[in-house]
């Protein structure tokens, strides 16, 4: 902050080049001309311009100089909110800031004594030019002279610490951040732009700072010593400003918590502490100081209205390292209402609604923030993930392309466009873009794995297994042993096939249900074992399997939920999304923010989305315990009678011991459109099963759950599943896909060859063992296999006997 941030000077050649009267405001036909040139590839209607013009005019009401139109200060303030994009809007205009820089006076050198008060004198001259944009602002900036001082004093303590610290060895630290997405923070609220690009470690640890902290204690005390309440608040928040600034954020968290406690319900303190605090990675509280900063601005009036998009972005932000997404998307959208210009909360909000599955909403966010920048390269990014979910995939590719062009060195756009290509079977392409992605960085394994897949699949085998070592440098995560494995068995598969194999013939045939045959009451039909498959997946994606089941029966009897009556009039505990958030986050505390975003995808896609059919936002809690029971972890005789007693905490059945016939057939009709979608609902249920009006016990509750046909009869296939998914068969390997078994492992008993879950219930077999039909017995465990192979040996030597 020695001197003006070239920012604050691009935006004053910006001003300068539309004020054409010269009479310090852009009046709305100045601003239009602004609005046109910046955005040459736009053809805006009158219309359009209107609006856009009232909402600038309205929303900076105090920056407007009567007649003038907008100052300088104002347009500044639309830069800072999101409004704009500096850097791109001096290009389009073709300025030139150091051409104009050469014209200005040379910064004085720094002062060769240590004082301070020495120091500070090579610095007054130019203090018109060393403030940054925040000093001068009519709501941000210094008020007392005296302030002054203290910020200049705090200047030369900075710039004499970081001298001594780069002399000792380099021990400030820049970290290139700009390979990696922008995580949205507004202008105004984050970092300035001089430095958001870049992230200064500073060494804590040493003499030089351990000096530097006393020295700042000394000028917190003149700050504490001042005239008024009023003086010491404008103290402690110039400091602070002037520690983020720099990066030091720990100490900047400390002054602005001082302001806070000089003036608690003013916003500003509370706005810049959970600034800090997001940057410190302390994500609730600064969850907590953005909400108090929330309630001091609605408390406030129109005076703090200007600030209100940013501290609903800041929360939203702050909500999504918590892991809170559905909660961050309805502050991205009060943001996206109260600025619709802010073209960071319509990115936010779109990437948001992407992360929890809603992809329809997320395209239509993403396309507003790239119609407002269209040179976003992280909107364009999110934009094409939500068309290749949605199975746009050649649209998908044009905007990942245009993502890159934008930003080469783009990771998630490199790497995200090779899971597509990969996906379409373009595995050439796919191992390119990891490639770029691992220039950029080094060590993503997921790419190296990714890349090693992708030349598997372009049938480079050995080029696939040099990518794998690679990757097994980089961490020793057991798929990439399971990969290697693959990737021997696949050789000697190989190498059978050079040897006698037929040229061109397929590796497996898929053989129709009807041939496929189970030996044993224990071994699970082909199509059942499918569908358990299908509910383990979801199951394992969401962690409800580390659930307990009894967290359940806990929330409900703890927690209250107040009964609001549905459009028909029937009672019902009901909840918005946002608020059923919170409820899962106490259920998977035990989960990290970016794991729960993905409990909560999964969970918001299979389960709300059917909960929520009309789309009103609003579920029954009562029925949303009922169906996450079932996969819940706990003995399956409690899950049942956990998912009972949700039922029965519904206000409509008071009866204490017994629930509504109907509620139990709609609960059944609902568990199974969420786990068996493809099976199908009964036609009796359809039919009569809202007509019923008698109720039914526990008892009679598990006959209806337990029914194989029209029930959740699969419960006990998924048990299975449940306790032995994880066993591992020794060397043994999928006679098709050529992975070594884990789980249950299904031995064709003619042939004698093995296969996977996954195979057998896609009814796989090698297509060198045709057979007019295929009996297949299951084993949990290479144990039981043994020991079946012992009983089998024993019963030949008796029969030979």
């Amino acid at each position: 902050m020695a001197t003006r941030g070239p920012r604050s000077e691009k935006v004053r050649r910006i001003f300068n080049q539309f004020d054409a009267n010269h009479d310090g405001g852009l009046n709305r036909e100045e601003m239009a001309s602004l609005v046109g040139a910046v955005n040459p590839r736009v053809k805006f209607s009158d219309e359009q311009i209107n609006a856009i013009l009232d909402e600038v005019f309205r929303t900076y009401g105090e920056f407007i100089d009567g007649d003038k139109g907008l100052t300088y200060e104002g347009l500044l303030r639309t830069y800072d909110d999101g409004a704009g994009d500096v850097d791109r809007d001096f290009d389009a205009l073709g300025l030139d800031l150091v051409a104009e820089a050469a014209k200005e006076p040379i910064a004085a050198s720094e002062a060769s004594s240590s004082s301070i008060v020495d120091e500070r004198m090579a610095v007054e001259t130019q203090k018109k030019q060393r403030t940054a944009a925040w000093a001068v602002s009519p709501n941000h900036g210094i008020v007392f002279d005296d302030t002054w001082k203290i910020v200049d004093d705090l200047e030369v303590l900075v710039k004499r610490l970081k001298v001594k610290q780069s002399k000792e060895g380099g021990k400030v630290k820049n970290d290139n951040f700009d390979a990696y997405s922008d995580a949205g923070w507004s202008r105004e609220l984050g970092p300035s732009a001089e430095i958001s690009e870049k992230r200064v470690n500073w060494d804590e640890s040493g003499h030089d700072y351990a000096v530097f902290l006393k020295e700042l204690g000394g000028l917190r005390g003149r700050a504490d010593g001042a005239r008024s309440r009023e003086e010491a608040f404008d103290g402690h928040m110039a400091i602070g400003r002037v520690l983020y600034e720099h990066q030091l954020f720990k100490e900047a968290l400390v002054s602005f918590k001082r302001a806070c406690e000089l003036q608690p319900v003013d916003v500003r303190p509370h706005f810049r502490a959970g600034n800090c605090l997001y940057v410190l990675g302390r994500y609730k509280e600064a969850k907590e100081e953005f909400l108090l900063a929330l309630e001091s601005a609605e408390a406030g009036g129109n005076q703090w209205a200007y600030l209100l998009p940013q501290i609903y972005v800041n929360l939203g932000i702050a909500l999504e390292g918590e892991g809170m997404v559905l909660s961050a998307c309805e502050y991205y959208r009060e943001a996206a209402i109260l600025c619709p210009t802010h073209f960071r909360a319509l990115k936010l909000l779109g990437s948001a609604l992407f992360g929890v599955g809603e992809y329809r909403a997320a395209v239509k966010a993403l396309e507003e923030a790239i119609f407002m920048k269209p040179d976003y390269a992280d909107a364009h990014c999110d934009l094409a993930s939500a068309l290749h979910a949605m199975g746009e995939d050649e649209r998908a590719i044009e905007v990942f392309q245009k993502a890159i062009d934008l930003k080469p060195g783009h990771v998630d756009a490199l790497y995200n466009l090779g899971g597509l290509y990969m996906d379409l079977g373009r595995f050439q392409r796919a191992s390119e873009m990891y490639t770029r992605v691992l220039a950029v960085w080094p060590n993503h394994w997921r790419a190296q794995l990714n890349k090693a897949v992708s030349l598997l699949g372009a049938g480079e085998t050995e080029e696939a297994k040099k990518a794998l070592k690679e990757a097994l440098k980089m961490t020793n995560r057991v798929e990439l042993h399971d990969a290697i494995s693959h990737l021997k068995q696949l050789q000697k598969k190989k190498t059978k096939a050079s040897n006698g194999g037929v040229p061109g013939e397929a590796s497996f045939i898929i053989i129709e249900p009807s041939k496929f045959k189970v030996v044993g009451e224990r071994t699970t039909g082909r199509q059942e074992l499918a569908t358990a498959l299908q509910i383990r997946a979801l199951q394992r994606v969401s962690r409800l399997s580390r659930c307990s089941v009894e967290l359940l029966k806990k929330e409900m009897s703890e927690r209250e939920v107040s009964v609001s009556y549905s459009g028909s009039g029937v009672p019902e505990k009901s909840i918005r999304k946002p608020n059923l958030e919170e409820i899962l986050h106490r259920l998977l505390n035990f989960l990290k923010p970016e794991t729960f975003q993905g409990s909560v995808k999964v969970i918001n896609e299979r389960i709300l989305s059917v909960l929520d059919e009309n789309g009103s936002g609003r579920l029954d809690l009562g029925m949303f315990y009922a169906i996450l029971a079932p996969i819940c972890g706990g003995p399956p005789d409690r899950r049942k009678r956990v998912a009972f007693d949700a039922l029965l905490w519904r206000p409509m059945n008071e009866d204490g011991a017994n629930i509504k016939k109907v509620d139990a057939t709609v609960y059944i009709k609902l568990l199974r459109a969420v786990y068996l979608p493809s099976q199908g609902i009964s036609e009796l249920m359809e039919i009569h099963g809202e007509s019923d009006t008698s109720m039914v016990s526990f008892s009679e509750f598990l006959i209806m759950f337990d029914d194989p046909d029209w029930g959740f009869g699969i419960m006990p296939t998924l048990v299975k599943l449940e306790t032995g998914d994880r066993n591992r068969h020794g060397n043994t390997v999928c006679s098709v896909c050529r992975y070594p078994i884990i789980g249950s492992r299904f031995k064709e008993i003619k042939s004698n060859f093995s296969l996977c879950n996954q195979c057998y219930s896609e009814g796989k077999v090698p297509s060198s063992f045709k057979q007019e039909e295929y009996r297949f017995k299951e084993y949990g465990s290479e144990g039981e296999a043994t020991k079946d192979k012992c009983t089998c040996f024993n019963l030949q030597s008796r029969n030979e006997q």
